[in-house]
């Protein structure tokens, strides 16, 4: 009996063991998808999936891309497709560009769908612009004619993704750019801004004729003006702005001449005032040189007497004129 019991033990033992030996096989093992790849057609051997786990490539991210790949009937190993997924690339991806181009009869080798995935484009996005073109609209894009006059264009640019140059090709933001550019001077060439409003597509046309496309993902097919409207009189403004300044300058200018007359009469006021200190200077030496004159005997009495006459006379005139000159402006003012 205790023989028997050892026996059940060894077999449950045995059978545990089997049990975990098969979870970590079915774990470590994919054997599920093996066996997916097995019936779609795919030949892959267990061992392959084994060193995927082993290089800590998910299977399912290589194995599921070629399962369908091989039924679009695109040619594909696991080495490519493994050696795109350690890259960083996006395996699913780049099989589903691949058959969206063989579709399309657009011609896209592995290799260079994968380079467009690694260079950061989303590559099934590509291939379905080459199909159905993209349209791109732009802002409102002011421009000024010679006349002074302010327009504003919004245009929408129908681009097809040009899968050749889409590694190293400038994106969106430069064909906006460019057609942008383009309306500016498109715009400032025109004398009056009635042509363009009356023909808004020859912008378009000679936007068009400049090749903007080059150096770009794309290749533009249409430049089309959605919308047209006029802006600010910019040129009115400019003249206004520049009447302004040459007033603020006139006006600077005459303050500049005037505080120099008024600077100029203040230094003529402190001459004549200077003037009549010499003149109150020059009266005061008179009577010291009479005086003077009086004691040295050069003057006499009599002449000291005549020459109070004198001066007795020359103000009773002065009073007299003053006295008259008063009269007539009196009169004058009556009548």
């Amino acid at each position: 009996m205790p023989f028997d019991n050892e026996g059940t033990i060894f077999i449950l033992i045995a059978i545990a063991v089997v049990i975990i030996l098969l979870a970590v096989l079915f774990t470590f093992v994919p054997v599920a998808l093996w066996i997916s790849a097995i019936a779609a057609g795919v030949k892959i051997s267990i061992f392959e999936l084994i060193g995927m786990r082993l290089r800590r490539v998910v299977p399912a991210r290589v194995v599921n891309p070629l399962i369908k790949a091989v039924k679009a009937g695109i040619d594909l190993d696991t080495s490519r497709l493994e050696g795109h997924y350690l890259a960083g690339g996006n395996v699913d991806r780049v099989v589903n560009a691949l058959i969206a181009a063989q579709r399309a009869n657009i011609e896209l080798p592995f290799e260079r769908a994968a380079a467009i995935d690694l260079a950061g484009r989303d590559v099934l996005e590509a291939v379905q612009m080459s199909v159905n073109p993209k349209v791109i609209e732009t802002p409102f894009i002011a421009g000024v004619a010679m006349d002074g006059i302010e327009i504003k264009a919004k245009s929408r640019i129908t681009v097809r993704a040009n899968i050749d140059r889409l590694v190293g090709g400038a994106g969106e933001d430069t064909v906006i750019a460019r057609v942008g550019e383009g309306i500016v001077s498109t715009i400032g060439s025109q004398k009056d801004h009635k042509k363009v409003l009356e023909n808004p597509d020859m912008i378009s046309q000679t936007v068009l004729s400049k090749g903007l496309d080059s150096g770009t993902a794309f290749e533009i097919l249409s430049i089309d003006i959605a919308d047209i409207d006029i802006g600010k009189n910019i040129g009115a403004e400019l003249q206004t702005d520049q009447a302004e300044a040459d007033k603020n300058i006139a006006q600077a200018k005459a303050e500049e001449r005037r505080a120099m007359a008024v600077a100029q009469e203040q230094e003529m006021k402190a001459r004549v005032e200077e003037m009549r200190a010499k003149v109150v200077e020059a009266e005061a030496e008179v009577p010291l040189a009479l005086s003077e004159a009086l004691r040295t005997g050069r003057m006499g009495v009599m002449d000291y007497m005549n020459y109070q006459n004198v001066m007795a006379d020359t103000d009773m005139r002065d009073s007299i004129s003053k006295s008259t000159d008063d009269n007539d402006s009196s009169n004058n003012e009556s009548n």
